[in-house]
């Protein structure tokens, strides 16, 4: 078996800084540095920086800072894998043993580009942070001032910073915790005008799913590639990344690369697009598949009741409430099928189904409110869901916030006829009040009880069948 660091690569000056090296920055922004640089479009890489002390700085230096990525799953309905040797990482720094070398990364005047992904808890305010020239803060955004701060004191031009942290608006957060750290740190009022005319903090949206190291398969990736390579990436072949901002193509040239890439000046519909209409079905399904013994995703793309389901979720109740043209919302719904499908990702339920109430909260609650508020009527698979959720929570072991635990506790305390208005009508739950589903929800979680989940999706059939929109 050859060493990867045998096989022929083309190196790139560096000409952006890289928060975070995880599975899915180099899975998703290095390969697309890599397709840009196929074409002769961008001709450089990543400088990347290790955001938190335990990396995998020494594990790709033993690789030279190469990996492979792997493409595997649905295209058109046809399953590919393909894979892609990446050589878009020009070095790894870790702050926590090479400060001063991070710090002088201000001094390239060819890094104007900051891309980062350190999670979503990743961007955040720590007061405990100080600035210095010996000691390392803790938090991204406390690196990254500090970063800025060395720029505006050589007196050269700022940075085009896009977060792909998963949160609402994360431009906007991460702007907003360097600007309180200027603050806490007294620094110059002129670097805080300098961080608004010289610098853009773009919001963006990604989506790839990235599994990551294949642990299990490894030795057969290895195989199908020729070499060692103890980095290996494992991705769907859809990707998406939207950007909220200017200019952006023209120091980034990833849709002339043919790249899934939507630039524009609100991101907001497109988030939308994907928070209710990839996320939400996740979360619409989970409880209602998990009750009917069904394990993966794909177990539940691969059954009649639940795909029928499905469909009728996204054309009925789903896509009807966003604000895009239907035909773009259409066809985004059918690559969510197949992705949905995809034979390679192996995506539990049971993992899906952690934290249930948020994400039901946050995918599923505003499309039916909005579906309430317009046609004066409830959407019953989104409420069908909201029954399985409660269901499930009431009579089986659930992972969740504490505050969470907490509620569901004081209401198992609770006479089973008042365990549901006080579930529903708790604002701790959903931030608002969900009473006017109790007789709906109260019914269904009979048919839960009595008949199983298959039984409330064809209830759900029917009942929409006597009383269509």
């Amino acid at each position: 078996m050859q060493n990867i660091k045998a096989q022929p690569v083309t190196t790139y000056p560096p000409r952006v800084i890289q928060f975070g090296e995880g599975n899915f920055m180099r899975g998703f922004f290095n390969w697309q540095l890599a397709q840009m640089n196929k074409q002769g479009l961008f001709q450089g890489s990543a400088i990347v920086v290790q955001p938190i002390p335990q990396g995998l700085k020494a594990l790709l230096d033993q690789q030279d800072d190469r990996y492979t990525v792997i493409l595997e799953g649905l295209v058109d309905g046809v399953p590919i894998q393909k894979a892609e040797l990446i050589s878009t990482i020009h070095a790894v720094i870790d702050p926590y043993q090479q400060w001063q070398d991070f710090l002088a990364l201000a001094e390239n005047d060819a890094l104007d580009i900051i891309v980062s992904n350190t999670t979503e808890a990743g961007i955040r305010f720590d007061p405990a942070d100080t600035i210095s020239d010996t000691t390392t803060p803790s938090s991204f955004p406390a690196k990254l001032t500090a970063l800025l701060y060395r720029r505006f004191q050589l007196k050269k031009s700022g940075f085009t910073i896009i977060p792909c942290e998963l949160i609402d608006r994360n431009g906007d957060q991460l702007k907003e915790a360097v600007q309180a750290y200027a603050k806490l740190w007294a620094l110059p009022a002129a670097f805080s005008d300098w961080l608004d005319t010289d610098n853009q903090f773009c919001c963006s949206l990604v989506d790839r799913i990235v599994p990551g190291y294949p642990r299990e398969q490894a030795a057969e990736y290895e195989t199908l590639i020729g070499y060692q390579d103890r980095l290996i990436v494992t991705a769907e072949p859809f990707m998406l990344w939207v950007i909220e901002g200017s200019e952006i193509e023209a120091k980034l040239p990833l849709a002339a690369a043919g790249l899934n890439v939507i630039v524009t000046d609100d991101m907001t519909p497109y988030r939308e697009r994907k928070v209710h209409l990839l996320n939400g079905p996740h979360t619409a399904v989970v409880s209602l598949g998990c009750l009917a013994g069904l394990e993966t995703v794909e177990d539940v793309m691969n059954d009649p009741d639940f795909t029928l389901y499905l469909d009728r979720l996204f054309q009925n109740e789903l896509i009807p409430m966003l604000d895009l043209p239907e035909s773009q919302l259409n066809a985004y719904a059918e690559e969510i099928k197949e992705r949905f499908k995809n034979p390679y990702v192996h995506h539990q339920l049971q993992s899906i189904a952690l934290n249930s109430v948020s994400k039901f909260t946050a995918r599923l609650l505003p499309i039916l409110t909005r579906f309430y508020q317009t046609q004066q009527q409830i959407p019953l698979r989104i409420t069908a869901s909201l029954a399985g959720l409660l269901h499930r929570y009431l009579t089986v072991p659930f992972t969740d916030d504490p505050l969470v635990s907490a509620i569901f506790a004081e209401a198992q305390a609770l006479a089973p006829s008042e365990q549901l208005t006080f579930l529903l009508g708790d604002e701790r739950l959903w931030q608002r009040d969900l009473r006017y589903l109790t007789d709906e929800i109260q019914g269904m979680m009979m048919i839960l009880s009595q008949e199983g989940p298959r039984a409330l999706l064809h209830y759900v059939e029917q009942q929409e069948a006597v009383s269509p929109l």
